[in-house]
């Protein structure tokens, strides 16, 4: 059986109305991304933090998966099928793909402050200030900030050379270390971009671009996959 390696970024969530979170004025709905995603954020006013995820994570149980989402799934009837995500929600899951990879960690989820591998199902949509790990130390979202560490690039760069097909679909891939992952794609592999403004890459691979929206183009791509 054939691997297929999905790789997706905000564009795909976008079109289940939830926010891209690199706007071109470095606002992610009014907020200053450096002002809610980054560990200095956190020890200068958790508050202000918990309060900015919370809002999104609202947002996130309120959005349905799209067109794009729900095509994905099919591809499980012929292929292998990995996708790794660069989002924080959930839309994928909901749609039924069994095989999803977080780069960037799940919103629906808490993690201890003191121990990140803590991880803990969020009940509703918040988290307060004053609930608490087994550790006894802070809930925060379980995300990955700027400047942290992303853990699971390993076990991602591990799968990229195994892939017979990558699709890329909304992402810019101006994201460091996520924008690194095409270097680990196989020489023999088929490449498919799909977004309205598809980011260049260099590549000596076989390249088809699908300009368009991915709730349009996606499920077109799934269906030529299925009958090749």
């Amino acid at each position: 059986m054939k691997k297929i390696i999905v790789l997706t970024g905000a564009g795909i969530s976008a079109e289940s109305g939830l926010k891209t979170f690199r706007g071109h004025d470095g606002l992610w709905e009014g907020y200053n991304i450096y002002d809610v995603a980054t560990p200095e954020a956190w020890q200068r006013d958790p508050e202000l933090v918990q309060r900015f995820y919370n809002e999104r994570r609202k947002s996130v149980m309120e959005a349905q998966p799209n067109a794009a989402h729900l095509a994905l799934k099919k591809l499980e009837e012929k292929y292998e099928v990995l996708i790794i995500t660069q989002n924080i929600d959930d839309l994928h899951e909901r749609a039924g793909s069994s095989n999803v990879m977080h780069l960037h960690g799940q919103i629906k989820y808490a993690c201890s402050s003191k121990n990140p591998a803590l991880l803990y199902p969020i009940e509703g949509y918040e988290i307060k200030m004053g609930d608490l790990c087994e550790l006894g130390s802070q809930l925060r979202p379980h995300v990955v900030w700027f400047g942290e560490p992303v853990p699971m690039m390993t076990k991602a760069i591990h799968e990229m050379p195994f892939a017979d097909v990558v699709i890329l679909i909304g992402s810019s891939l101006a994201v460091y270390p996520a924008n690194t992952l095409f270097d680990y794609v196989s020489s023999g592999a088929k490449v498919y971009i799909v977004d309205p403004e598809a980011p260049t890459i260099s590549l000596k691979n076989e390249l088809v671009v699908l300009k368009g929206k991915a709730a349009e183009k996606v499920p077109e791509l799934v269906e030529m996959l299925l009958n090749s």
